[in-house]
């Protein structure tokens, strides 16, 4: 069988699959369930393009990996076909740990468990059954490797990650303000002393790159109705999850999910037990909205009501609120009970006061450094002339409030 394929992407053309190894982890059923989880999570309830999946975006990282390490290559730097693949596979599986919709339930499933520790879980797991093909893999994706630059295209400030979500969650959604100029950033990408750094002359794209980052946060990720959409996901899960510790065995539950309902399942239970990872790799959008759909009717007041919400899409509010939230949050509290006096004992799932944060560059141990042009690195930051990109490298917080509407 041919396993050195090409695959269409709208927004790179075609993107190759460059050897054995990396199309038969693709073809893996823990990869492929990455085209049932929803990459931007319910953004679409505000972009309706924005279906795209995981799997679109661990297939654009990889090639924008690619490209980086060919033009690293060209600028003379030592890299073994053995290092290329490895990197290829540590972007590609970057995101093989998350749960169904992406971020928005990563603390409702598993409890303080986060997506990047179980992607390691499940890159063991995989390591084992293609008997230690993936070790250097695991090296570069944790940081352990002795050429910290592959890592740094993993995960870091200017990483293949960020290149492709932002610009694939932009051509998805329809948010112009989201699009970068990757291809001139990769072409300025160079190594110093193991370090990823970028020339000189790119210093304008990684500025228009941060813009993009805080602007894409504001606009999509953080949208208010992305925001509203995401609360109201996690009520319906915390209230159905709730209903069925009470005793309600009679509530609908799609098989896999279930299992995270009937277990409280800390970091140290899912690394350990080995029926948590089986229950995890099977669990997907499907079942949630499934589960959701069936209990648009149930009997139960709220869990009726928030499901409705979803599935109909009519949202609860979020507020922007500068000042005076807690009276403002009472205020809205007393508008909404003098209605619906019975839905009061139901507070934690109808109202809640929270903060979105926006960080589109964090100088510091991770910064992103600038060769000049006489062989000098300096941090980006002391170099930017954009006031606004300085600015940015403090997180900018909004407080909010969560509530019904009458």
């Amino acid at each position: 069988m041919n396993k050195y394929k090409i695959i269409n992407d709208p927004v790179y053309g075609f993107i190759e699959i460059p050897s054995e190894l990396v199309f038969d982890v693709l073809s893996h059923p823990y990869f492929q369930r990455l085209r049932r989880i929803r990459q931007m999570g319910l953004a679409e309830l505000v972009y309706p393009g924005a279906t795209h999946s995981r799997f679109h975006h661990a297939l654009g990282a990889m090639h924008l990996m690619n490209q980086a390490l060919e033009v690293l290559l060209n600028k003379g730097h030592h890299i073994t076909e053995a290092e290329i693949e490895a990197a290829l596979l540590a972007i590609l599986l970057h995101d093989i740990g998350h749960g169904p919709f992406s971020h928005t339930l990563e603390a409702t499933l598993l409890n303080g468990v986060h997506h990047e520790e179980v992607s390691l879980k499940i890159f063991e797991v995989l390591n084992e059954e293609f008997e230690g093909q993936l070790s250097r893999a695991i090296d570069i994706f944790t940081g352990s490797y002795h050429k910290p630059f592959l890592h740094q295209l993993v995960s870091g400030q200017l990483d293949t990650d960020r290149m492709d979500y932002l610009n694939r969650d932009s051509f998805y959604s329809g948010v112009a303000e989201g699009v970068i100029g990757y291809d001139r950033i990769i072409k300025m990408l160079d190594v110093h002393n193991g370090q990823l750094v970028v020339e000189e002359k790119g210093i304008y794209s990684i500025e228009k790159f941060i813009v993009s980052r805080r602007l894409m946060y504001w606009q999509a990720y953080l949208h208010k109705a992305s925001i509203a959409a995401d609360h109201t996901l996690v009520n319906v899960l915390n209230r159905a999850k709730d209903l069925y510790n009470e005793g309600r065995r009679d509530l609908y539950l799609a098989p896999h999910l279930e299992h995270f309902f009937a277990n409280n399942i800390s970091l140290d239970d899912f690394l350990c037990q080995e029926i948590h990872l089986k229950n995890f790799v099977l669990l997907d959008d499907v079942d949630i909205l499934f589960s959701i759909k069936m209990w648009m009717n149930d009997k139960d007041v709220i869990l009726s009501l928030l499901s409705k919400s979803l599935i109909d899409r009519r949202l609860f509010k979020i507020m922007y609120v500068d000042k005076d939230i807690d009276s403002l949050f009472e205020q809205k509290k007393s508008e909404f009970y003098l209605i619906h006096p019975e839905l009061e004992i139901y507070d934690k799932y109808l109202f809640l006061k929270d903060t979105a944060v926006n960080n589109a560059y964090i100088p510091g141990k991770d910064s992103i450094l600038i060769k000049m042009k006489d062989g000098t690195i300096k941090d980006f930051e002391e170099l930017t002339e954009v006031m606004t990109i300085k600015s940015m490298s403090h997180p900018m917080v909004k407080h909010y409030i969560f509530y019904p509407v009458l």
